[in-house]
């Protein structure tokens, strides 16, 4: 049975292509794509012998072992370019999930969709993905064990559209927690007048901004 943050990356696969799932544990989502149609083929891989062999065997056990390729092997440098049209990374934190990526530009570059999913470190994703030309095409959230994630799908030239997190039940939720982790970040460097003039500090302060007059503008709209 798959999580809602496995389902909110499985609902961004563009459906017909050949799908990389990288890292994927148990091959839930793998599975999924493949029995819902939405992918043609799905390269599974896992770096460690292990998780390989307890992902191969459930792949097997599905029976959609002749759509589903598992691979051993480090991120993507098992993949050639041009053999993949979307690449999945879930349930990794930012900095291995832009390492996975950097270390196989010919891979990455080669693909027409990157559907990401940190387990924290999303600015760092946000960062990569403007520096190297992806441009985000959409993004939600998903609610798992009571933490609640952000997913982006990103591509090379994404038709203009509507963010599936802006009709988010778990938007105004999720914009909770972020200012109250937020106030409580800028509260300790607060304490000290050199921090108070750093680029980090004032960043920090215009998000808070922004999250307050988000939500004043909503109180407006209610009453």
């Amino acid at each position: 049975m798959i999580d809602s943050r496995i389902k909110a990356v499985m609902n961004f696969v563009r459906a017909g292509g050949i799908v990389a799932d990288v890292g994927a544990d148990h091959g839930y989502l793998s599975i999924e794509l493949v029995k819902n149609g939405l992918a043609k083929k799905v390269i599974a891989t896992e770096k460690n012998i292990h998780p390989f062999e307890a992902l191969n065997e459930n792949i097997l056990t599905s029976g959609f072992g002749d759509k589903i390729e598992v691979r051993l092997g480090d991120g993507l440098q098992i993949l050639s370019a041009g053999e993949v049209d979307t690449i999945c990374i879930a349930g990794m934190g930012g900095s291995l999930i832009t390492k996975i990526l950097d270390d196989s530009p010919e891979v990455v570059k080669s693909a027409r969709q990157l559907i990401l999913q940190p387990m924290n470190g999303i600015k760092k994703i946000r960062v990569w993905l403007a520096e190297n030309n992806w441009i985000i095409a959409d993004e939600d959230l998903a609610e798992a064990s009571d933490i609640i994630y952000e997913i982006i799908s990103a591509e090379k030239n994404p038709v203009p559209k509507v963010f599936k997190r802006e009709t988010s039940p778990l938007k105004e939720k999720f914009s909770v927690q972020r200012l109250a982790k937020l106030e409580k970040v800028i509260s300790e460097m607060n304490k000290s007048s050199a921090v108070r003039s750093s680029e980090k500090f004032l960043a920090l302060q215009a998000e808070i901004d922004a999250l307050r007059q988000s939500f004043r503008n909503e109180f407006k709209r209610s009453v």
